[in-house]
């Protein structure tokens, strides 16, 4: 899950450490994806489903960089992945925002 956000974190030397958290009697799957230089300080939450031909569904990203009150929701990867290359290219302290 995630791959193309994971080989973007690999090729720009940003940590990352994933856990899946196994839902009770929510629907929904939920995957905790922690990243960062330095700290592993924001998070991403992927909420996702099976559908009945086994595949993955991703219905929501929830994204929280460092010192953001409010996460930002993507549908889909190519948005999350948009979203943080936007934040790596501004002339930001990059160990704070990612």
């Amino acid at each position: 899950m995630l791959n193309r956000t994971k080989q973007f974190m690999r090729d720009n030397g940003i940590n990352y450490k994933k856990e899946y958290i196994r839902p009770m009697i929510a629907p929904e799957h939920v995957y905790i994806f922690r990243f960062g230089k330095r700290e592993l300080n924001n998070r991403a939450i992927v909420r996702y489903n099976h559908t009945w031909t086994g595949r993955l569904k991703i219905n929501e990203i929830d994204v929280r960089l460092h010192r953001q009150h409010h996460p930002r929701i993507f549908v889909n990867e190519d948005e999350l992945i948009a979203y943080l290359q936007q934040h790596l290219d501004q002339n930001h302290d990059i160990n704070a925002d990612l």
